[in-house]
């Protein structure tokens, strides 16, 4: 009942929100991204955090380093673009946009300071896609995990709010690093 209610009051929102709304959402979501990764240097950007359970975030993407979650939003976003582009010129997804939503999402091992450049790109690379589309809503629908039938402009939507989320458990791994004790650091 609680995830129904939640999923309707997400789809509801989506329906009331403008492009341009939607669009300030994103922008406001990269700018709080870059504020947040400026104060953390690069080894601890690095380190995997264990945060608690959250909204939005899987149990295996649970134990990421800050640079795992910018990766993994790039990939998201890129693959969110494809779609939104697609729908709104009444094709099918394919490519970026035909990934598979628990496999394909996953970061590297590894990933390191490239994933700030690599994520800024794929916001603006969104803002270029979206702003040369004449219709977003009433488009071609392509089916969310969670959210159901999605139009371009539903899609537009998840895009911005995919990254508020992630942006709560890179907060959560930035708390949770600024602990004095090493124990906390690994999520114990």
């Amino acid at each position: 009942m609680k995830d129904a209610l939640i999923c309707g009051l997400i789809r509801t929102r989506m329906a009331l929100t403008s492009r341009a709304r939607a669009s300030r959402q994103i922008q406001r979501c990269l700018l709080d991204y870059r504020g947040l990764y400026a104060g953390v240097g690069e080894d601890e950007a690095r380190l995997p955090i264990t945060v608690p359970p959250m909204i939005g975030v899987d149990e295996e993407m649970r134990s990421w380093s800050l640079f795992m979650i910018l990766e993994h939003n790039v990939i998201v976003n890129r693959s969110i673009t494809a779609i939104v582009q697609s729908l709104a010129v009444g094709e099918e997804p394919g490519g970026a946009g035909a990934i598979d939503p628990k496999r394909d999402v996953m970061p590297s091992a590894n990933p390191g300071p490239e994933q700030i450049t690599a994520f800024r790109e794929s916001v603006e690379g969104h803002f270029a896609v979206v702003e040369a589309l004449p219709k977003l809503r009433g488009t071609l629908r392509k089916q969310h995990p969670v959210f159901g039938w999605l139009d371009a402009h539903g899609w537009h939507c998840m895009f911005g709010l995919h990254l508020q989320l992630h942006f709560w458990q890179a907060e959560e791994v930035v708390r949770v690093m600024s602990k004095p004790s090493l124990a906390d650091r690994s999520g114990s």
